[in-house]
């Protein structure tokens, strides 16, 4: 006697059919065939389930829906129905706390989606809104299952409403481990942050063939979509890594830095590094000339507890740095202009990129830590006409927006309008403290020498003496390193080696704070 897809059943009794309950789970996990599971791997690709246990703590995964079957008909469909349907869900621990998963087999119809397919996602996903815990897509599909039609497409569709829905509630990260082609791709656009391994994950709209037909261009699928374009081109990827063993272990530390959901704090952990360490180096990392590059990076790692932080987007628009690290034990974002890029200046890029990481980080109750050596904003008609005004507004309205702690540290320039975009006192940041070697102002002293007195250099009977005389005036009135203390816009002048102290006590007393915002639906922000 047998029943579904040839399971024995050796009596009609209690026992017989636990007997048929195991080799249909058994069935379920080893998959469709172990010949679909060897071309798996002949890819260079684990299978959805092992990524499943890299990803979650040993023996937390509980599946749900293991035994769901698409209902299709047509082009065959009706003789090949196995169990998941192409897609495991579930969910389970990472550090002892619980993460929702779903995960695409493409061993089955190449991980394409269909109704059913569909139906299990969108379960989980609301799941896991409702018990207000991470999601975790891990991505490797075909796109939409062609023989069922407008129906796959619908299914995307409802993906995509809960993606929205869950935006700011609970972070949503998707590892793309294979091929995300056509609509499937906006998803993990809609997500917080995206994953990719090197090799066999890409990312496209449309394919190398479709390019090829319509513009001429030839391409590969890496040259056009593949995890470094993605990372260093696009800033679509946050993280790109070699190999998904190294990538599912970032995950895993990525989701001990974030809450579960936005109305909880981040996990704090008991921090080694005392709170009251001296930065001595600090004094040799920056120089006092502010024409001199140094990497901001260094600074960053003397501030933190033990040196260590994640960096987000390390490859894309690296003027300015993004990254989640703690004080104290307590999960900060640090948004830091980077002067060995650009000089690090803000660009179009820079300011998507740091508006869309504090945005995150007000979401999940994330303190926002502002490091400031910026120059301004970069100049050129490609900037202009690319919409500067409006890719820098992001910036601007993303800091204005934001209600979580924010504290701002000048290190040496911070000029114009990129100064007040950068977090100033003056758009809401709860502290500002500056070094000694800070210079705010409009501009640089010798672009405002040009402007204030270019009469008198002209008519000068020697104007390059008379320029620098001007330039040394200009630095001596407004850009001297107490200026903005003694007129309020900066909260102290602080020694360089206690920077960390002066962040941790700040800190700990913006614990408790509590803004309102006005009653409205949602704002308006700049695109």
């Amino acid at each position: 006697m047998s029943n579904l897809e040839g399971a024995p059943v050796e009596a009609n009794d209690v026992r017989g059919r636990v007997a048929e309950l195991h080799a249909i789970r058994e069935q379920v996990r080893l998959g469709p065939s172990e010949r679909a599971t060897q071309a798996q791997k002949a890819k260079g690709k684990l299978t959805a389930r092992e990524r499943i246990d890299l990803l979650l703590d040993e023996g937390s995964f509980t599946e749900v829906e293991p035994l769901r079957r698409h209902r299709a008909s047509g082009f065959g469909l009706e003789a090949k129905r196995p169990y998941t349907d192409g897609v495991i869900t579930g969910w389970g621990t990472v550090h002892g706390r619980t993460v929702f998963v779903y995960a695409h087999d493409f061993r089955i119809f190449g991980g394409a989606l269909g109704e059913a397919h569909a139906t299990k996602i969108h379960k989980i996903m609301d799941k896991a809104i409702a018990a207000g815990a991470p999601l975790v897509s891990l991505n490797d599909g075909a796109g939409a299952r062609i023989q069922e039609g407008v129906s796959a497409l619908a299914g995307y569709g409802g993906i995509f409403q809960r993606n929205t829905k869950a935006s700011g509630v609970i972070p949503q990260i998707s590892v793309m481990l294979g091929p995300c082609a056509g609509g499937a791709a906006y998803s993990p656009a809609l997500t917080d942050f995206v994953f990719m391994v090197r090799e066999t994950s890409q990312m496209f709209i449309t394919g190398p063939d479709v390019v090829r037909a319509v513009t001429g261009e030839e391409i590969t699928q890496n040259g056009l979509g593949g995890a470094d374009v993605h990372a260093e081109t696009s800033g679509v990827a946050h993280f790109a890594y070699d190999d998904e063993e190294t990538c599912l272990e970032e995950v895993r530390y990525l989701l001990s830095l974030l809450p579960q959901n936005n109305r909880e704090n981040p996990p704090r952990v008991q921090a080694e590094d005392p709170a009251d360490r001296l930065g001595e180096a600090l004094l040799d990392l920056v120089p006092a000339d502010g024409n001199r590059p140094y990497d901001m990076r260094k600074v960053i790692e003397e501030i933190v507890d033990d040196g260590e932080y994640l960096e987000v987007h390390e490859r894309w628009a690296t003027n300015i740095i993004c990254a989640l690290s703690r004080l104290d034990g307590q999960v900060v974002g640090i948004v830091a202009n980077q002067p060995q890029s650009l000089a690090g200046v803000l660009d179009i890029e820079a300011s998507e990129k740091a508006a869309r990481f504090i945005q995150m980080c007000d979401a999940f109750n994330i303190p926002i830590i502002t490091l400031l050596d910026v120059p301004g904003f970069l100049p050129g008609v490609d900037q202009e006409h690319g919409g500067i005004i409006r890719h820098g507004a992001k910036l601007l309205y993303a800091y204005c927006n934001a209600t979580v702690p924010r504290i701002s540290v000048i290190l040496r320039k911070a000029y114009g309008g990129a100064y007040i975009v950068m977090d100033s006192q003056s758009i809401g940041a709860d502290l500002t403290f500056a070094w000694p070697t800070n210079e705010i102002a409009v501009m640089g002293a010798e672009g405002a020498a040009n402007v204030i007195f270019r009469k008198q250099i002209a008519e000068a009977d020697d104007p390059e003496a008379m320029r620098a005389r001007m330039v040394k005036e200009y630095k001596a009135e407004l850009m001297h390193p107490y200026y903005a203390a003694e007129r309020g816009l900066v909260d102290d002048v602080i020694d360089p080696v206690e920077t960390r102290s002066v962040l941790i006590r700040s800190l700990a007393m913006l614990a408790t704070k509590h803004a309102d915002l006005p009653s409205r639906k949602h704002g308006n922000p700049p695109q």
